[in-house]
């Protein structure tokens, strides 16, 4: 290996634990074929590739645009042998970057994700975290506006036009992906979303300092001027029947209802005062309104996503204390793990492979939870080793407020039998064309998935736009 280029190397993952780790790489392709970006770009990001030019050919690796394209889902992570934490290995590589002045890959990269993704201010804001490299975040997001300016006034004289009328239920990434590529189709598309406000699952539970709602709106209005019509407090099942689409003249439809219902816990307690499920949380405080928890200690139980934002959120709110508990251990928990760190750096407690026994109270209202401490067993169907209580070990915390985060489901009751749903309760699609089991209907995103990334939510969206678009042809 060149000399320079080994201490250039050394140089640019210095403060990287991982980085060492690299060296003993199986090569064996798993995190690019895990890869939701990679599948999103297919030959503009690899993230294997990229990994051998950070080790052999470094400053190469430092001016390619590919660096920036990682979307901070640790999908690769999860399945790689050695563990390797690639999002952060590529964080050091960055703010190398930044630090010498290789920026201009940067633009690069955002030109990319501009032309793949309707949502490129909320990707940004919420995926590639530009910000933890050293860059400006109001500069970067100024330049994404622009450039998605350009690209959609681009894009609006070369319009296609296909004939056809395409709704969309539900407004989260996933149905508005879909809504963007067929209107750059010139298809008509309608979005129907239950909500009084567009965005689905983004605008209801992601916290307002992870994604300023201005930015969801300009991605938003970006869509209507494309010709979008969005509907919204209008609920399929409530206030007018699925089937009557057809009758409307609608010629495909597609589902991107996400996963809006928290799944229930089967213990003694949960009815009492004070125990709110994760969703209707963070959708409380999203919406206004601020759930008591001043002074309060407040115990967050699950592992994903939504119990770190339900902690982190009520710390802010002035809890006292806030803690997530967690039943596997820090390997097995779903979330991303920068977000987990950022949570315990702001004084979010973290403690594993302990599970929920019994919630008590007094007076009706909650005032502590039994645990029982658990040991990791055999490798369940989800790959993950199953949790067994530990005998005898039983503890028991105060709270003064218990929030269970411990997944989320879709809400599929206005389907049609036709539409077939997995043993999960979400629904079963084709992978190829994200066609169901009924003609002309597609489906996407949470709904089919059960609870994912963004990036994962309009990787589907992309596919089945190509699916529709390809439908709608074929019926002239």
């Amino acid at each position: 290996m060149n000399t320079v280029k080994a201490i250039t190397y050394k140089e640019a993952l210095a403060e990287c634990v991982d980085a060492e780790k690299l060296k003993f790489c199986f090569e064996c392709g798993i995190c690019t074929a895990s890869c939701p970006m990679a599948e999103l770009l297919e030959r503009e990001y690899n993230p294997r590739n990229l990994l051998e030019k950070l080790f052999i050919d470094t400053e190469r690796a430092l001016t390619s645009d590919e660096l920036w394209l990682c979307a901070w889902c640790y999908r690769c992570y999860r399945r790689c042998p050695q563990a390797l934490k690639l999002p952060e290995i590529f964080l050091h590589a960055r703010r190398f970057a930044v630090k010498h002045g290789y920026t201009q890959p940067f633009k690069n990269a955002v030109k990319k994700f501009v032309k793949a993704s309707p949502l490129p201010l909320v990707a940004i804001l919420t995926c590639f975290h530009p910000e933890r490299a050293g860059l400006d975040l109001n500069t970067v997001l100024n330049e994404t506006e622009q450039l998605r300016m350009e690209f959609l006034s681009e894009k609006k004289e070369k319009m296609e036009f296909i004939k056809g009328k395409v709704a969309v239920i539900g407004s989260g990434p996933a149905g508005l992906t879909v809504a963007h590529e067929l209107a750059l189709k010139g298809c008509e598309v309608t979005v129907f979303e239950a909500l009084p406000e567009p965005g689905g699952m983004l605008r209801k539970c992601l916290p307002s300092y992870r994604l300023p709602r201005e930015f969801l709106d300009k991605d938003i209005k970006a869509l209507e001027t494309l010709g979008v019509k969005i509907k919204t407090g209008i609920a399929v099942g409530r206030d007018f029947d699925f089937n009557s689409l057809w009758d409307e003249g609608y010629k495909a439809i597609f589902i991107g209802v996400g996963a809006h219902k928290g799944r229930e816990l089967k213990i003694q307690g949960t009815k009492l005062d004070g125990v709110f499920h994760a969703l209707d949380f963070l959708r409380m405080v999203n919406s206004g309104e601020k759930p008591n928890v001043e002074g309060k200690k407040v115990v967050v139980i699950g592992g994903g996503n939504v119990a770190v934002d339900s902690a982190r959120i009520a710390l802010r709110l002035g809890a006292n204390e806030v803690s997530i508990l967690y039943r596997r251990s820090i390997d097995e928990m779903p979330a991303n793990p920068w977000e987990v760190k950022e949570a315990e750096d702001e004084g979010v407690k973290v403690e594993f492979l302990v599970s929920p026994k019994r919630i008590s109270g007094k007076d009706g209202k909650v005032a502590a939870v039994e645990f029982v401490r658990i040991q990791l067993g055999e490798f369940d169907a989800t790959g993950r080793r199953k949790p067994i209580p530990i005998e005898g070990s039983e503890f028991v915390k105060e709270a003064d407020m218990v929030i269970f985060a411990i997944g989320e489901a879709p809400d599929l009751q206005f389907l049609p039998k036709e539409i077939e749903l997995t043993e999960d309760g979400t629904i079963w699609v084709n992978p190829l064309t994200m066609e169901t089991t009924l003609k002309g209907v597609f489906a996407g995103g949470d709904a089919v998935t059960g609870p994912a990334t963004i990036i994962e939510a309009i990787r589907a969206g992309k596919i089945a736009a190509a699916s529709i678009e390809y439908y709608l042809r074929l019926l002239g």
